[in-house]
């Protein structure tokens, strides 16, 4: 999986802007935690997934020339700690090719990353010194 650094900046209160690349977004959390400007941490987890999921079955399916219309991504977190995706497929699609298509859905990078445990390193990083007009 290729990607680009992504970086948090720290606004007001528990809104973060979010670099990547030419790109930034906006991570927030509810009031009253936050002021609600964008989406929460686990809520872009969940775009992630979804985003991630929709790419790989179009891709699958581009690959074999099957006539899927459309594919409907919707993911939210379940009971007991599960993340549920509902995948809905539109086109004139044989059972065989459904099939196919939804174990693609389960082998996208980001679905085997959250299935693996994937470690995470932390890394202590010099922080960039405030600026100090000259003397």
């Amino acid at each position: 999986m290729t990607t680009r650094i992504v970086s948090v900046a720290e606004g007001r209160r528990l809104t973060r802007a979010v670099t990547i690349g030419t790109h930034t977004l906006t991570a927030d959390e509810p009031e009253p935690l936050g002021d609600d400007t964008g989406p929460t941490p686990g809520e872009l987890l969940l775009a992630a997934l979804g985003s991630c999921t929709s790419m790989a079955v179009r891709a699958m399916a581009d690959r074999h020339g099957w006539r899927l219309d459309r594919i409907d991504v919707a993911v939210r977190f379940g009971t007991e700690g599960r993340i549920v995706k509902n995948i809905g497929l539109t086109g004139e699609l044989d059972p065989e090719h459904r099939r196919q298509l939804l174990a693609a859905a389960g082998r996208c990078p980001v679905h085997r990353m959250l299935n693996n445990k994937v470690p995470i390193v932390t890394v202590p990083t010099l922080l960039a010194e405030p600026e100090t007009p000259a003397a």
